[in-house]
């Protein structure tokens, strides 16, 4: 037994560290990304926020339509085969990302990225099947700490990078780290793979009928994608924007990674509070919380004039977010089947991916069409509409105040 203990906690302690490492390169290049667009060639300012879009949404285009894909691929060849392929795989593309001079090579290695991804729900996957029951709960959370600190740590270190040396290194120095994280993998990792039944993965067909509410599950779920849509829309253009509020002088990648990581550092803070007024006090009211809250925050970045004020306003959107997207999770749970919450868990990743996409293309075509404060009032107009369709979805939203949740 001893020994059986010391092999999850050691699966836990590399998945930790693989994580935090995925999460960080995954998430440093993103406050740059669209500056190196910008080296690709002579591009007008729409032209630049256009192609922006698009190499931003192509990468969670592909992961939108593949997460099922490998999700039952896992259940069939096992989670660290996985965790091999997607670590490799990014520690390639996202190298190679480092030497292109061409806006569709970089494109396409953006769309293969996407095909690699899967490092961290797979990671997450095998700590529970691999963990104790009496320790999982504990171990995922632990796990958890590992994404969301690299995904903190990422911007701010891939500004600072790029700025001493280059975009272009920080590419090939995230490759190297993810390289690192496939010798980890296929080294220390260890799973005791057992197929799942097929007769489980017949079922999928008719998935939305053995739920008691369809109606729920399917308004959860788009606004997971809304609400992530919000969040991205603002991703293709965030440095472009800090440039202009600079007036393109400073230490321009370094301030833009800072205000990228802001709103993370604030759910990294707030999500375990406002999870523990949701069990005192009813997720609804947390719900509806994050949406009014999220919609105030939004509408005011349109029309900064400082990158003082951005910043503050982006650290209050991490509050809105640790309102939104654990409540909308563990609501999914709650009233999702047991044997079936892998399988809606794997749904809701994949509408997060589709929001990222859309966010990305919606964020770049909008700045193209009304400048870059329309992406900000975009983004609230649809957190509103978001707002008001839960409330006409879920009858128990209307009343979140009157009495205690139920959900």
């Amino acid at each position: 037994m001893k020994g059986a203990l010391t092999g999850w906690r050691r699966n836990l302690a590399v998945l930790w560290l693989g994580t935090f490492i995925a999460g960080m390169g995954f998430s440093e290049v993103m406050p740059f990304l669209s500056l190196y667009v910008g080296q690709m060639g002579d591009f007008s300012k729409n032209e630049l926020t256009m192609y922006s879009g698009l190499t931003y949404a192509v990468t969670f285009f592909v992961v939108a339509v593949v997460s099922p894909l490998w999700g039952k691929l896992a259940d069939r060849r096992g989670r660290k085969i996985m965790l091999l392929r997607s670590s490799l795989g990014m520690a390639f593309v996202i190298g190679a990302m480092g030497f292109v001079h061409n806006i569709w090579l970089l494109i396409l290695l953006r769309f293969l990225q996407g095909l690699c991804a899967g490092y961290i729900p797979n990671a997450s996957a095998l700590i529970a099947t691999e963990t104790p029951k009496e320790n999982s709960g504990t171990a995922i959370g632990i796990l958890t700490t590992g994404y969301v600190s690299g995904n903190l740590i990422g911007p701010i270190l891939g500004g600072v990078l790029a700025q001493v040396f280059s975009i272009r290194l920080t590419f090939i120095i995230t490759g190297i780290l993810l390289l690192i994280v496939f010798v980890l993998s296929l080294t220390l990792v260890h799973e005791n793979f057992k197929p799942s039944d097929v007769t489980a993965t017949k079922r999928e067909g008719s998935l939305l009928s053995q739920f008691k509410n369809p109606t729920l599950i399917i308004t959860l779920l788009v606004s997971t994608m809304i609400i992530q849509m919000g969040n991205n829309s603002i991703t293709p253009i965030i440095s472009l924007y800090v440039k202009e509020l600079m007036h393109n002088v400073g230490p321009i990648t370094v301030v833009a990674g800072i205000i990228a990581a802001l709103p993370g550092i604030s759910t990294l803070l707030s999500a375990p509070r406002l999870g523990r007024l949701g069990d005192h006090r009813g997720a609804d009211r947390i719900l509806v919380f994050g949406f009014v809250f999220a919609i105030l925050m939004y509408f005011p970045q349109g029309f900064v004039s400082s990158v003082w004020t951005l910043g503050l306003l982006r650290f209050m959107i991490g509050i809105s977010d640790g309102a939104l997207f654990p409540t909308v999770q563990t609501l999914l749970s709650k009233n999702t089947p047991r044997e079936l919450t892998g399988t809606i868990f794997s749904w809701n990743q994949s509408f997060q991916a589709a929001g990222s996409m859309l966010g990305s293309l919606l964020g770049g075509a909008v700045s193209g069409w009304f400048d870059y404060n329309g992406v900000f009032i975009f983004t609230a107009l649809s957190l509103l509409l978001n707002f008001i369709g839960v409330l006409i979805f879920i009858p128990s939203m209307r009343h979140p105040f009157a009495k205690r949740s139920a959900s």
